[in-house]
């Protein structure tokens, strides 16, 4: 699956962030508890593990005391499998998620932040133990993948198994669309070459290069059609839930199509008037057509922002 930019994920967060404060704030409310702290590295990692089976997005798991020390080595979750251990002993006292557990009695979710492990934007949710005294047994900490949980709570998980076979189908077609546009492309040459040699043959004939254009305008819409297949379906991130990346695509492509019906109903024009008008009519009636398709495509964005628009205030 093509990976998430910093941008989607930001975008995805402030729209999903209260969900994702709701399950995190459920997750580690039963989560927590006083015997974590008495529990060793061994045990921490298999309750966390144990964890993680059912919510594949945490990545890390480490407990402070009441003054912000790390009391064991970083756990790692299934996203940090390989990570080193680290951790032990080293002041967070400073971080936001302890600086906001310790002054509150709920779980407390941080701002997404730049991970200085993964270099991947996470966030973190904290909540402090108090023992029966009423006195700071610690704080436990869940460091979670961002783009992770944004797509375990969207529902892309499971696609995302499937993913790179729909980019092998669309990688094959979009090579099939390249050798296309090559074929016309060397059909255009041979076509002009052969212009060339009636113009010196001939010199009182006079050969329109109509098949050259013709040629060269297939090869760059096929071109342009494979480029945008490529783009949008194998190199770019696509939100399926999102209505701007599908009306991205279906304007990128209505688009590459209207500019291939002008510039032939340009052509036929040219070529009509140059033989007597004898279809100087359907000419005018394709060149109509693809300004009807224009001006579709832009009722069509301009009603798809204006109801995004109308979505995202709903929600």
């Amino acid at each position: 699956m093509s990976k998430m930019s910093h941008i989607h994920v930001i975008e995805s967060y402030e729209e999903h962030h209260r969900a994702i404060y709701s399950v995190l704030s459920s997750i580690l409310s039963c989560f927590a508890e006083a015997n974590l702290f008495e529990q060793s590295q061994e045990d921490l990692k298999e309750s966390l593990n144990s964890l993680c089976r059912y919510y594949p997005f945490i990545s890390l798991l480490y407990l402070l005391d009441a003054d912000g020390k790390q009391l064991c080595m970083n756990v790692p979750g299934t996203y940090f499998k390989d990570q080193p251990k680290t951790g032990w002993g080293i002041d967070r006292s400073k971080g936001a998620y302890y600086l906001l557990a310790i002054q509150s009695d709920t779980v407390v979710v941080t701002a997404p932040y730049l991970s200085s492990v993964k270099r991947e934007l996470c966030l973190s949710a904290s909540l402090k133990l108090n023992n029966e005294e009423n006195k700071i047994v610690g704080v436990v900490v869940l460091d979670i993948d961002l783009s992770a949980i944004l797509s375990f709570l969207t529902g892309e998980s499971k696609r995302i198994h499937f993913e790179p076979y729909f980019k092998a189908m669309y990688s094959l077609i979009v090579f099939g669309l390249f050798a296309v546009s090559l074929i016309l492309l060397y059909s255009s040459f041979k076509e002009c070459i052969d212009v060339v040699q009636v113009l010196l043959d001939t010199h009182n004939k006079v050969v329109m290069p109509f098949g050259v254009v013709i040629y060269l305008t297939l090869a760059l819409a096929i071109f342009d059609l494979a480029k945008t297949t490529l783009e949008e379906e194998v190199l770019l991130y696509k939100d399926i839930l999102r209505h701007s990346s599908t009306r991205r695509t279906i304007t990128r492509f209505v688009a590459a199509i209207i500019i291939a019906v002008s510039i032939e109903a340009l052509l036929m024009i040219f070529k009509s008037a140059l033989h007597g008008g004898g279809h100087i009519l359907e000419a005018v009636w394709v060149m109509l057509a693809s300004a009807m398709l224009l001006l579709s495509l832009g009722v069509y964005v301009y009603l798809g922002s204006k109801a995004e628009v109308l979505l995202v205030k709903s929600r």
